[in-house]
């Protein structure tokens, strides 16, 4: 089924017909005009013309209850789903024909755990998924680039200091699956690195390079984040910075909260200036609970959104200023709220809603 896109002309987010009301949090823009984006029940959609059309996929076998939290494609054909879940609920599935049919390629061999994120790295395409801890420990499955297999490590296939010690998560530590931007592979600097809440919220990162030449970092450094403990309280979604400045100079922004307390202001969002080895809280936090933050290297301006609206930061995160539609525009009233997940300049969220940033937004 495809359906044609409809928005208002002078919202921050242009609101898009998705042809669904399924719950979306995933999302990957590929580029030259491909996105793919997944939700609950089994949902896949995929566009080829930059958002006008939104075509609805096959569901995967089996997958017709299943939650796909991230997604992460390779070009209009090819892509991977990911499904969020307690065991065997946990899933990945892979298409190469422009999603008429699917494969099931992964699942999740702990019976006791749960997917959070998935990533594509950007040099192989080799797969990798971070899970919640299980004895105690966090889970990270990657794929071999030659054999395609998975199994079940804490690193990177190019880390070569690591000594195999189990990467322990504190008593009720554990990623959340909001917006598949938990994990971070290969940014800038960082060649793996990834967010955690509930009652411990840290950045967790490999550095090669510091880690192999400073003896008072282990094999992970561990950077605790200014966040409330609590069940539904800590970190959500972590970017680096792509741009090209001084190389000693890399913002990584991170934000969260409280999903219960959407309009809390305090404790959601850091920033980190030293490639992640210390955060400090902003000047002026957003607005409320945020689940994604993505970096726009055309404006060097940060965006993040939330169930209760869109924030932008245009000093790498130290303050944030709430992004309004034109109040004029009374059709794009809700165009800046409840939203899940970013992959600029597309937005998805709840009941199948789907934006695309209005390419005068971030302007200032």
């Amino acid at each position: 089924m495809v359906l044609a896109a409809c928005g208002a002309a002078h919202a921050q987010w242009v609101m898009e017909s998705s042809g669904t009301t399924a719950d979306l949090r995933g999302i990957d823009n590929v580029g030259g005009g491909v996105a793919w984006a997944s939700g609950t029940n089994g949902t896949v959609l995929r566009t080829e013309d930059g958002g006008y059309l939104w075509q609805a996929c096959a569901v995967p076998p089996g997958a017709e209850h299943l939650d796909f939290r991230g997604v992460q494609a390779f070009d209009a054909n090819t892509a991977i789903v990911m499904s969020s879940g307690k065991g065997d609920l946990s899933r990945l599935y892979k298409t190469t024909d422009g999603c008429q049919t699917w494969k099931l390629v992964f699942t999740n061999p702990d019976k006791e755990g749960f997917w959070d994120a998935v990533r594509t790295d950007p040099d192989t395409g080799a797969v990798s998924v971070l899970g919640d801890p299980v004895a105690g420990a966090f889970r990270l499955f990657t794929q071999d680039p030659g054999t395609h297999e998975f199994s079940a490590k804490l690193h990177a296939d190019n880390l070569p200091i690591w000594h195999g010690n189990p990467l322990r998560a504190a008593v009720g530590e554990a990623a959340f699956a909001a917006s598949n931007s938990t994990l971070i592979l290969k940014g800038k600097l960082v060649a793996l690195a990834f967010v955690t809440g509930g009652n411990k919220s840290e950045f967790i990162e490999y550095i090669p390079d510091i880690m192999a030449n400073h003896t008072m970092y282990s094999d992970w450094n561990r950077a605790p984040l200014p966040f409330a403990a609590g069940e539904s309280s800590g970190a959500f979604s972590a970017v680096v910075c792509s741009c090209e400045r001084d190389w000693r100079y890399f913002p990584i922004v991170v934000v969260g909260g409280d999903y219960q307390q959407p309009d809390a202001t305090s404790g959601n969002a850091a920033v980190s200036y030293d490639a992640g080895l210390h955060f400090e809280r902003p000047d002026t936090p957003p607005h409320g609970y945020r689940s994604a933050v993505a970096y726009d290297a055309a404006t060097k301006a940060w965006i993040t959104v939330g169930p209760n609206g869109t924030d932008i930061s245009t000093d790498d995160g130290r303050n944030w200023r709430a992004l309004h539609p034109d109040p004029a525009m009374h059709e794009a009233a809700d165009a800046d709220r409840d939203w899940n997940a970013l992959s600029l300049p597309f937005v998805v969220g709840p009941h199948g809603r789907i934006g695309k940033l209005n390419a005068k937004a971030l302007e200032h």
